[in-house]
């Protein structure tokens, strides 16, 4: 009769970990294909009458989660979002601020428990953001580049 090894429970519990981990993890070729597609899509934008052609990646943050309230030239911004389920939203945020749709929601409920800020306004629809923006040179939002039109003007973030 053969004798058998026995494989201390150590790393039988190691093994198992990491087999999990290699299921759980997110896979990265869908993830570079779901990121080129984001970029393709969502941008930011202002009204055609606003002088902003240009936003670093920080101080678009800063506007979003409520740090700042004016533009880089320091001219008063006003910060619209689009509802907590539309899918630009969760496009722009990732994609932009590097950051998931429920570390925002964390991050406003925090501020608004502490009585520090006011989470920007909610629009419907990407059509609304743009008919908001282009009636408001002082606010600053994010559509589907596929909504973009002489109304509005697409902002370069660095």
């Amino acid at each position: 009769m053969a004798a058998t090894t026995r494989i201390p429970s150590r790393f039988r519990r190691l093994a198992a970990a990491f087999a999990l981990a290699l299921i759980l993890m997110p896979d990265s070729s869908a993830q570079a294909v779901q990121t080129s597609s984001v970029a393709d899509t969502v941008v930011v934008v202002v009204s055609s009458d606003s002088p902003v052609t240009e936003i670093t990646r920080l101080h678009l943050a800063d506007l979003y989660l409520g740090r700042t309230t004016r533009f880089p030239n320091g001219e008063p911004a006003e910060v619209i979002d689009q509802g907590t389920t539309s899918a630009p939203r969760a496009d722009f945020y990732e994609r932009y601020l590097g950051r998931s749709p429920a570390e925002i929601k964390a991050h406003w409920s925090r501020l608004i428990f502490t009585g520090r800020g006011r989470p920007p306004r909610d629009v419907v629809s990407g059509e609304d953001m743009r008919r908001l923006v282009a009636e408001n040179p002082g606010t600053i939002g994010y559509i589907e580049r596929s909504l973009v039109d002489g109304s509005v003007h697409i902002v370069r973030v660095e």
